[in-house]
């Protein structure tokens, strides 16, 4: 045997026994415990590097990828499920994300957390969730791929309510996972849908036959399931991917994950969670481009989830939270992306914003971290000469997610929308130029407030304020190389007329979905439309940035900035007032499941207690009392009984003679 398979598996078994030791021992070695986790997925990551090596560039296992069985899972009759795994070109390029983004994550919290009593199981929480997400893109069966759903569920309502003694923590986590519960609720359903249909959930060929992204579009094609019945299994596919990637209307949960730690933050948000339902509906191409309706209906709540969350990350002050906004509404280009049939661009995007978003929460950690755990952007600013390396870095970050070129968001972000505009989704294309706008808006509104223009810090703290330690801006720096180089190394074969870096990898991924949607799903050029539609999407984001500066730049020139954002405030009121209360979507959710529901929960209680009860118990209180009554005669003597025969006789003749026979 070569080492390929026990390398796989080997990628599983690190950060697992990471959290089995930290746990077990992490107590005892309390300011020392990051040592077994971040060792654990220090060496993770390298051997997923060389598995990536082996699959992007050795080509070891063809375009068809690596596929094994470990063992026999569940064996119970026909339901037959095998702990099957497997690496391909898509896999690799979400390894080089969760392993690369992941570890620094951990180095960032060596410094992060050096104060924290619970840091040993902050760290075990870290590496279980390491090993949830690695086991969601490895998994080559939906069994296997929904067990591990449900842990990166577990890992992510653990980390978010690690300070559980703070209520807002305790109530944040229990929020995620229910929000979360509903969408699996639905992805529970296709499953079983598909398991009904076709017998079997493995994904692709094994020994035991074919698999579901074979036989599904071949009951579709030769009449055995009616259309309706692949879109009703894709749109409840989709349900578990919109609670994952919180998507309208189960986006609720994501902004108030920003109660746990910062680091957690970065990893939901850049690396693990959120990335999950993309990474799905990627994955499950064969099903979705079978169901065309279905996939309009991803595009559309993909570029609206965008739009709205943009929106609301304009007035937010808490600078946590606008990231966490800004991540929904990134989420919702990649499935805007999905929906209209450009998988490479929405994969190309998820790899970029997995490396500025985690850039960006990392940063807003450093900041946090420098002004003594304030979070409130209105009470930062002219911070960028105290903490230049955190400035630098989430600059950089910044210009990224704007989409302004060279930078990696420019690439994926205006070929996700290009890709729109040539296969027909006009209105997604413009939808994602004005959210283009809104995005460079919102995120320097975040830079001019907190480094630049007059300190509103805490006097009795700016004194204080300082750049964070190196175990903090190292990984700051790391990842603001591939902020800046990913993109021109993935995409930047459209300067010379070639195919991408990117197109080559997933290429054979996704090359079936394309020939049967008839989509357009190639690089984009230079020349002609191509290029308009490149410039239109850089210059959007621009004059974003342009006119956020004019408000919150550098300068402010005696008070006019500050009477420039109170007018443009006032004149649009209403709409300042729904973005700040964030269109009310907590308070409908309140109104509906939890007063009205509440009400109508009560109500059954009620109808329940007093008349289905009180029906029952009543009749059985007859029943009760009748036979108490019933139990008198039954004394056990014949003489009573005989008794009881003679008057029973003596009555029929009574009735015979003076009423029948009259």
């Amino acid at each position: 045997m070569n080492f390929d398979e026990p390398r796989v598996v080997l990628l599983l078994a690190l950060p697992l026994a990471g959290f089995g030791l930290t746990a077990l021992v992490g107590r005892r070695l309390h300011q020392r415990a990051w040592v077994i986790s971040v060792s654990m997925i220090v060496v993770t990551w390298v051997v997923a590097m060389v598995t990536v090596y082996q699959t992007l560039f050795a080509h070891a296992y063809g375009d068809g990828g690596l596929h094994f069985t470990l063992y026999t899972w569940v064996p119970a009759g026909n339901f037959h499920i095998d702990f099957n795994l497997a690496v391909d070109s898509l896999t690799a390029v979400l390894l080089i994300v969760v392993t690369t983004i992941g570890m620094l994550v951990h180095v960032y919290s060596i410094g992060y957390m050096a104060h924290d009593n619970g840091r040993w199981r902050f760290f075990a929480y870290l590496n279980l969730f390491m090993f949830s997400m690695l086991l969601l893109v490895l998994a080559d069966n939906f069994m296997l791929l929904f067990a591990a759903w449900e842990l990166v569920g577990l890992s992510s309502y653990l980390l978010i309510g690690f300070w559980y003694n703070r209520k807002s923590a305790a109530l944040a986590a229990k929020k995620a996972f229910i929000v979360n519960r509903v969408g699996d609720f639905g992805f529970a359903l296709g499953i079983a849908a598909v398991w009904t249909t076709v017998g079997t959930l493995n994904f692709t060929t094994t020994d035991a036959g074919p698999g579901v992204f074979q036989l599904l579009p071949a009951a579709l094609q030769s009449g055995q399931i009616a259309p309706w019945m692949m879109t009703g299994i894709a749109l409840l596919l989709f349900m578990g991917a919109m609670g994952k990637s919180a998507q309208f209307p189960l986006h609720v949960w994501l902004p108030d994950a920003m109660e746990g730690p910062t680091p957690v933050s970065a990893l939901i948000h850049a690396a693990t969670m959120v990335n999950a339902g993309v990474y799905f509906v990627a994955r499950a191409n064969p099903i979705f481009v079978q169901a065309p309706q279905a996939m309009v209906f991803v595009a559309a709540i993909g570029i609206f989830t965008a739009i709205l969350a943009a929106s609301i990350a304009f007035t937010q002050k808490d600078i946590k939270r606008v990231l966490a906004y800004s991540t929904l509404s990134q989420l919702g280009y990649m499935f805007a992306g999905l929906g209209v049939g450009a998988y490479t661009a929405a994969i190309f995007h998820l790899i970029t914003h997995g490396f500025f978003k985690g850039l960006l929460f990392l940063g807003s950690g450093s900041v946090i971290h420098a002004v003594h755990e304030e979070q409130d952007m209105n009470k930062m600013g002219a911070l960028w000469r105290k903490i230049p390396i955190t400035h630098a870095t989430m600059l950089i970050a910044s210009i990224a997610i704007a989409g302004i070129p060279p930078l990696a968001g420019f690439f994926s972000k205006d070929e996700i929308l290009g890709e729109s505009f040539k296969n027909g989704f006009v209105w997604v294309w413009a939808i994602g130029i004005v959210v283009a706008v809104m995005t460079g808006f919102y995120m320097f509104r975040l830079m001019g407030k907190t480094f630049y223009g007059e300190s509103h810090v805490d006097p009795h703290v700016l004194p204080n304020v300082h750049e964070s330690p190196r175990t903090m801006t190292v990984p700051l720096l790391l990842l603001a190389i591939p902020t800046v180089l990913a993109g021109l190394y993935l995409g930047g074969g459209i300067f010379f007329g070639q195919e991408t870096v990117l197109h080559q990898w997933l290429g054979p991924i996704f090359e079936h979905a394309s020939e049967t949607l008839g989509l357009h799903d190639a690089p984009f050029e230079l020349a002609g439309i191509d290029g308009i539609l490149l410039i239109i999407g850089a210059a959007a984001g621009a004059i974003g940035v342009a006119f956020s500066l004019w408000l919150f730049g550098l300068l402010d020139l005696g008070g006019e900035r500050r009477n420039r954002i109170e007018a443009i405030t006032n004149r649009l009121r209403p709409l300042y007032t729904a973005s700040v209360n964030k269109w009310w979507f907590d308070e409908l959710n309140d109104l509906i499941f939890v007063r009205i529901g509440g009400a109508v929960a009560r109500a059954l209680w009620w109808f329940d207690v007093r008349v289905v009860d009180g029906t029952v118990n009543g009749i059985a209180a007859l029943t009760q009392s009748t036979g108490r009554g019933i139990r008198q005669i039954q004394t056990g003597h014949v003489q009573n009984y005989a008794l009881g025969i003679a008057a029973g006789l003596l009555v029929m003749a009574v009735t015979y003679v003076f009423v029948i026979a009259r």
